[in-house]
This record gives C-alpha cells, structure tokens and sequence, in this order.
C-alpha cells in the first residue's frame, strides 16, 4: 500500500498507519531529506533481517543507519562524544548528514560492524520527524539504491513502488525524492573525518 502523505503537514492519520506498522514488525518506505529509504523498528530483528533481504546483502555489510529524532536520542546510542563532535552535530544537525559513531550497548548486535559502529542520521524531513514523534525508538534505516549500473537512487515515488512496493507493508509518499545522499563524517575517534561528501556542506 502507498500513502499520499503531504511534505510539510504530514496527516496525522496516515503517519499513525505507518507507526501501526512499524510497531508490528513491519518493513517501511519513507522519504529523508536526502534519499528514500527502507525502515523499521530497531528493536525488531527479524524486521531487520528482512530489510537486509530486500536489499540482497548480509546485516553487517548492509550499511544500515539508525535515524533519530534529535540529538538527546541520539546520545543515547552512541558512546560519550568529546565537545568537538557535539558543536559539529548540533551545527549540522537536524540536516542531510550521517555521523559514524562508537555504538553503545543499546545498538543491536545484528547491524554493527565488526568495529562496533553505528551510523546516525537526525534527517530535516517532516515526514520522518512526525514518525519519530509518535515511536519511542530510533528507526533503522538504509538508503534505496536502483538497480540500474548508471542511476544510483531512484527519486520517484511511483517507480520506487513498482520496484519495492511488493517487498515491504507500506510506503509514505512525500513527493520526488532527491539523488545526492547524506554527507559521512566518521567521529569515531574524536576528529570528525570526511567520509563521503554528499548532499551537507563540509566545513570541519
């Protein structure tokens, strides 16, 4: 099933039915404020699994995130942060970034790494926050790649659907995604590193 949801005053009723379904153990289509992506509960791991499923790949090398609302929740999946990383996140944050963090105990084991990391994500996205608002949890989440070897991310919501919507219970349709992802800053060893440039200005 796909909702219509609006972009800047999501319908309250249509973000309950996603909670309703993320609250079940059900798999998620939403859009960020980068690309669409596939979520769902963190604390569900058969849920977890099989958004590992969709996207073909094995938990650990799935590049899943963890997308919070704010950084008080935030701090509570990662290990403690010197006050360099803090100002970075609280500057870029709500905002197109991911932040590579030690994870905490809090973090399932099923989508660390080997080096016990976890990448996290405070997306400027009404739609997403609106969802968050209403869980209790951080969402687990990762990014919908297209299958197509030119085209890296799908931005339409329909033909995300034709490809994916057979695969998972719901998507929320906020209109045309965009193609640039999230800028990666690794933190893990208290001096923020790029990673990736993407759609969040770099200034370290």
């Amino acid at each position: 099933m796909k909702l219509e949801v609006h972009p800047i005053n999501p319908d309250q009723r249509k973000i309950q039915q996603a909670v309703e379904v993320i609250r079940k153990g059900g798999v998620l289509i939403f859009p960020t404020d980068t690309i669409y992506a596939l979520g769902c509960d963190l604390n569900n791991n058969k849920a977890i699994e099989r958004v590992c499923r969709i996207l073909g790949k094995k938990p650990e090398r799935a590049n899943l995130s963890l997308i919070c609302a704010d950084l008080s929740v935030l701090s509570q999946y990662s290990a403690p942060i010197n006050s360099t990383v803090f100002k970075l996140m609280k500057h870029c944050l709500p905002g197109p970034y991911t932040f590579i963090l030690k994870a905490s105990r809090l973090v399932p084991k099923l989508f660390q790494t080997n080096k016990k990391t976890v990448g996290i994500r405070v997306p400027d996205n009404k739609i997403v926050q609106a969802l968050l608002e209403q869980l209790d949890f951080p969402l687990v989440s990762s990014s919908i790649h297209a299958e197509d070897e030119i085209i890296d991310y799908l931005t339409d919501p329909d033909e995300i659907f034709e490809v994916f919507g057979h695969q998972v219970d719901l998507m929320l349709d906020g209109g045309a995604g965009d193609n640039i992802p999230s800028t990666v800053i690794d933190c893990v060893e208290g001096i923020p590193t790029l990673i990736r440039e993407g759609k969040g200005e770099v200034d370290l």
